[in-house]
């Protein structure tokens, strides 16, 4: 997505793409970080930000069951205990339009470089808790871990949630820095994980001005890119091999191999 200051069109935009993905048979749909709202100020977010339940959440819900597709909704600016300070937070609805599971980012972004300045600390509140999940899908449970954008720079939260069999990376990656390292982190998480990496991304020049990286892609266990969409609205759709799976832990059982 290339997500707009407005909360309204981001929705209909988030919709057309859900209808994509379950027409060519997902039964997952995985949306950016802050795909309902990329404001023009940092404090934008606070603006719109909402209690559980809330009506963007509501949306969400009822995207999911009138679809009957599970839907990871990105991330949504969800109420905190601090003034001033948001959550960003990652809801989870089956295609029944119930809630799974909720995630808070837990790592804050934080770059200055040249002109290019963001802390995310002075607007969102970190969460604490790692969150992992079970899916719904045609095969039975899919163990997912859920984590948002800077995260993918920290390996450790994903070793507390292995083994599972996706890892979910909700994202707005700046130019800078994802033209320098998205594919390589998520490619490595992947690897060292042994599991796939899904991770849907804001991607393209946004209303404010700012340019975001996108590349949008699904990575297998074995690191290779098996779908990937540079920029622009659009869907990137692929297949989680359970097998797959299987067979890269028993040739290389590295999992069963950690000491620390």
């Amino acid at each position: 997505m290339v997500s707009a200051p407005e909360v309204a069109p981001n929705l209909a935009m988030a919709e057309r793409l859900i209808i994509q993905a379950a027409e060519a048979g997902a039964e997952i749909a995985l949306l950016p970080e802050y795909f309902c709202l990329m404001g023009r100020r940092d404090t934008d977010k606070v603006d719109c930000k909402e209690a559980p339940g809330g009506p963007i959440q509501a949306y969400l819900a009822e995207c999911a069951h009138r679809h009957h597709i599970t839907i990871i909704g990105g991330t949504v600016p969800m109420l905190s205990t601090k003034a001033g300070r948001v959550l960003n937070t990652c809801t989870v609805f089956g295609p029944d339009g119930a809630a799974i599971a909720r995630y808070d980012k837990i790592h804050l972004f934080g770059f200055n470089r040249g002109d290019e300045k963001f802390d995310e600390s002075a607007t969102i509140m970190p969460g604490r808790t790692p969150v992992v999940c079970d899916l719904p899908t045609a095969d039975g449970p899919l163990r997912t871990g859920l984590s948002i954008c800077y995260d993918l720079r920290f390996p450790e939260l994903y070793r507390q949630m292995a083994p599972v069999d996706l890892i979910v990376v909700p994202s707005a990656f700046t130019y800078t820095t994802g033209q320098a390292h998205w594919e390589l982190l998520l490619r490595a998480r992947a690897v060292e994980n042994q599991c796939y990496v899904l991770a849907a991304a804001q991607g393209g020049t946004h209303a404010t001005g700012r340019r975001t990286w996108g590349h949008s892609m699904l990575v297998d266990p074995w690191g290779e890119i098996k779908a990937v969409r540079a920029e622009g609205e659009g869907v990137v759709c692929g297949m989680v091999d359970l097998v797959r799976i299987k067979e890269i832990r028993t040739s290389l059982p590295a999992l069963s191999h950690r000491v620390l």
